[in-house]
């Protein structure tokens, strides 16, 4: 289911040594040259380079590069903000934390997509519109929740909700410990299945699509879901949202379970008895998320 490469033709004035006098250099294209097909191998990179690689194009590299350094600048600030927060004693530090959080996940979703999976590396596979507004309306909610109730809720309720051992809050650690399996699980589906993985449930089987039953394949049917579903409960548990927490629950849990028997229509098409003997040796449980 689921090597950009750039090439430079050669420049008839490249042997102007005033290269650096704007009235010296060659007038510069406004329109792209038209790709014509390799037929016969004579046609030089330049001509038949992919145009989506142009810039406004799905794999354009300044598209690319925008949005990986908007998210670095983002992982970075918010994680200062985390540390500059927890000194402070505050529990805000979750916010930034979570920003943080996501900023990682989108970052790897198009990492390990250009890494093991290249010819689908595109702008989309960062997935930070991809998912449509109700993925960003859910993050706001989670994020306005966590503010909204830390600066409006007495502290006793936040002491009747929160379980505490020794002075460590559980429920803090464990949503953490939720969102490291959770990603971890997430990516390395993705590396495993490598050209066999793609952020749309796919309706052909395509040449080279094969099953993967190795790895993280070996223990769940559908990997990436099981590592998000927990991935996004445990982010709720770390923000201390209860409200966000059982939305976000029922609504994976829907999304997810709709999404899979769609998938598992096609798998079983495109396998056939291959399928349902892998299937039958995973086996069905909790949470379902397989």
């Amino acid at each position: 289911m689921s090597n950009t490469a750039t090439s430079s033709g050669s420049d008839p004035n490249a042997g102007n040594s005033n290269i650096s006098w704007p009235m010296e250099r060659p007038v510069e294209r406004t329109e792209w040259p038209p790709v014509r097909p390799a037929g016969d191998g004579s046609a030089n990179p330049s001509s038949t380079l992919d145009p989506s690689n142009y810039p406004g194009g799905k794999k354009s590299l300044s598209g690319i590069s925008l949005r990986a350094f908007c998210l670095g600048i983002g992982f970075g600030v918010s994680t200062c903000l985390t540390v500059f927060l927890l000194l402070l004693s505050t529990t805000l530090w979750r916010v930034p934390f979570f920003i943080a959080a996501l900023c990682l996940f989108h970052f790897l979703e198009y990492y390990v997509t250009a890494r093991y999976n290249t010819r689908h590396a595109s702008i989309s596979a960062f997935l930070l519109s991809a998912n449509g507004w109700a993925y960003n309306v859910a993050h706001g909610s989670a994020v306005a929740e966590c503010i909204l109730s830390r600066l409006f809720l007495p502290e006793s309720y936040f002491e009747r909700t929160t379980i505490t051992f020794a002075g460590i809050n559980l429920q803090v650690l464990v949503g953490l410990a939720l969102m490291i399996v959770g990603q971890v699980f997430r990516t390395l589906a993705m590396a495993q299945a490598g050209s066999n993985f793609n952020h749309t449930v796919q309706v052909v089987r395509k040449e080279g699509h094969t099953l993967v039953k190795s790895g993280v394949y070996s223990l769940f049917r559908h990997p990436s879901y099981f590592g998000f579903f927990w991935w996004g409960l445990g982010s709720q548990l770390v923000l201390g949202n209860m409200v966000c927490f059982w939305t976000y629950a029922i609504i994976l849990w829907k999304f997810f379970s709709a999404r899979i028997q769609r998938e598992e229509a096609y798998l079983i098409h495109f396998f056939g008895e291959e399928y349902l003997e892998y299937k039958k040796h995973t086996g069905v449980g909790i949470p379902g998320i397989h």
